[in-house]
């Protein structure tokens, strides 16, 4: 099923654009299958986006409600549920798109590590040409079939500013210590350490990589850090709603 829904359609779409972009390029290839896929994600990445940024902005009414409710666990999930209507925010659509995207990105990399086998090419569709072999060279000198440093480099460098966008800002510092305040804190210092993590981790996993998936990434983060930004400019900030007032 994987292999019939997923990877072969993935596969002959790649085999496709690479004959039909000029120039025979599988890295014009690489990129057109990247933009393919980000634009049929597009609608369920933006509502994820939008979801994680409107939950970020409620995160002090959220840290008011637990001091509010610190002994009513109730009243507390009571009164986050009301918080969540008033601002319209599901706090779990933005984890159903990442459970649906895992899939597909793991036929898509199956797909880039087979598209410079030639013995793969068994797999097009009768309408999609065999062209006997796939050149695995980008602009004429990146070689897509070994690993590739300085792209490597880049896709870092492209998730460090991806990751920024995604960072919670932390409390001022007159209220930190707040109890209140300190999960929100917390998150926010664990997100500034992703901040750093997640780009080394791309450059050493991308620098072992075929280029060709290396590529793919930097496309990707490149579309995800536009689509992050037109999806965060179209958020209003929560409004001032009138949190439930405790229990005596």
């Amino acid at each position: 099923m994987f292999h019939a829904i997923l990877y072969q359609p993935l596969f002959n779409l790649l085999i496709w654009l690479y004959n039909v972009l000029p120039g025979a390029d599988l890295g014009f290839a690489i990129i057109g299958i990247s933009i393919v896929v980000k634009l049929a994600m597009w609608p369920l990445s933006h509502a994820s986006l939008k979801s994680q940024k409107a939950l970020q902005e409620l995160q002090p009414k959220l840290e008011t409600l637990k001091v509010q409710y610190k002994d009513d666990k109730e009243g507390l999930a009571k009164a986050m549920m009301q918080l969540y209507q008033a601002e319209k925010v599901n706090p779990l659509s933005s984890c159903l798109p990442l459970l649906i995207q895992i899939p597909i990105l793991f036929a898509l990399y199956a797909v880039l590590q087979d598209g410079l086998n030639a013995e793969r090419l068994v797999n097009l569709y009768p309408f999609v040409h065999n062209p006997g072999s796939v050149n695995p060279y980008f602009l004429g000198f990146i070689d897509l079939g070994q690993p590739h440093l300085v792209m490597a480099v880049i896709a870092g460098i492209l998730q460090f500013f991806q990751t920024k966008m995604l960072m919670a800002r932390r409390p001022p510092a007159a209220v930190r210590k707040e109890l209140g305040a300190k999960d929100e804190d917390m998150m926010a210092a664990m997100n500034k350490s992703m901040l750093y993590v997640m780009p080394v981790m791309t450059v050493v996993i991308g620098a072992s990589l075929p280029g060709g998936l290396t590529l793919y990434w930097i496309v990707m983060n490149l579309l995800s850090i536009v689509q992050q930004f037109l999806a965060f400019r179209s958020i209003k900030p929560a409004s001032p709603v009138s949190l439930p007032v405790a229990k005596e």
